[in-house]
């Protein structure tokens, strides 16, 4: 699943590609992953891409209200017609966005059965007054507090070995592997309006997400374990079960430890909590939106690694297995070299 450090960087790929871009269509293949009606899809088309930020591990496409002289006169405004819109995506487990060059293909098979669950197609023309409002919100950053895309020029693709032109019909697929879907799309006045994102909890990236706030979190939680502590997004925003596993690997602590710890304890893991989301941003940093799953997999230490070396002592990483998911971890740097009971394993062993 995509995480803080992937969403991060992948902000500031589309920022560089779509921002000042004007939209032709979006066309919606999986009916199921749309979770909106009013304002309806077809309300984007025609509106210039004015931002792109992230909310937690939500996207947010912002598109421009239409200038007065460009909008279709009409006793009866559609709705959302005079204020912004967002395009907000939950990309799930399986989810993904790449980038196409050029018209997307002629539709095959049955719709909603494949990996694409929808396009974004942009025509060939660029917004000019929105355009430029756009480049300052790129640079300002969004509500996290992350600094925008400096340079304004797009990251090289490592689809195809150019810089991103503006050839009408390029734009984005949004895509889903898998049978179990669980891909969100919305189209908001607001992005509060998404549920996830109305009961998000701090973002780590956040001037507001101080040592003290996070010890507050750790107090409140009391004996919760901290590993879904770290990872329940009404708690912290945007830490999922690979980096969780990752900032308790640096913090030498237990999956199962208790929330309420002492103060060196909290200390440790807040800086582990740091060091780790924003390593894994530094690494991902300029990457195309198409590098970026496989510099995730390279960057982990524990998380997916069952039955390697520990790269910090050598012992074998370990793995406990839950219904839907499963966690990674080393004894020897977390558990004082007690392997941590699999109750999945354990009940078939019986």
């Amino acid at each position: 699943m995509p995480e803080l450090p992937e969403v991060y960087a992948l902000v500031a790929d589309l920022r560089a590609r779509l921002v000042g871009r004007t939209l032709d269509r979006f066309d919606v293949v999986s009916f199921a992953a749309l979770k909106t009606f009013d304002p309806p899809v077809s309300a984007l088309a025609g509106r210039t891409i004015t931002g792109v930020s992230r909310h937690g591990k939500f996207l947010d496409l912002t598109f421009g209200a239409p200038q007065p002289d460009t909008a279709a006169p009409s006793a009866d405004p559609p709705t959302g017609a005079a204020t912004d819109l967002h395009l907000v995506m939950h990309l799930a487990r399986a989810g993904w966005i790449r980038w196409r060059e050029g018209p997307p293909p002629a539709p095959s098979g049955r719709p909603g059965h494949g990996p694409l669950a929808a396009r974004l197609v942009l025509t060939g023309k660029t917004g000019h007054e929105t355009g430029k409002q756009g480049h300052e919100t790129g640079k300002s950053g969004d509500e996290s507090g992350e600094p925008g895309n400096q340079s304004g020029t797009a990251h090289p693709s490592s689809d195809t070995g150019d810089e991103p032109g503006t050839d009408a019909g390029s734009g984005l697929n949004i895509t889903e592997a898998g049978t179990k879907k669980s891909l969100a799309i919305y189209v908001v006045k607001d992005p509060n309006e998404v549920p996830g994102i109305a009961r998000l909890g701090p973002d780590p990236l956040s001037e507001g997400f101080t040592l003290e706030v996070f010890s507050g979190i750790l107090h409140a939680a009391g004996r919760a374990q901290i590993k879904g502590v770290l990872r329940n997004q009404s708690v912290i925003a945007g830490i999922g079960n690979a980096y969780s596993d990752e900032i308790l690997h640096a913090a030498h602590m237990s999956p199962f430890k208790p929330a309420a710890m002492t103060d060196d304890e909290t200390e440790r893991l807040f800086d582990a909590l740091n060091s780790t989301v924003r390593g894994a941003i530094e690494r991902s940093d300029g990457l195309a939106a198409s590098d970026l799953k496989r510099e995730k997999k390279l960057g982990l230490q524990v998380h997916g690694k069952k039955g390697e070396a520990c790269p910090v002592c050598g012992d074998t990483v370990r793995q406990v297995t839950y219904a839907d998911s499963s966690l990674q971890y080393c004894p020897t740097c977390q558990t004082g070299g007690k392997p941590l009971a699999d109750r999945v394993l354990s009940r078939l062993l019986k």
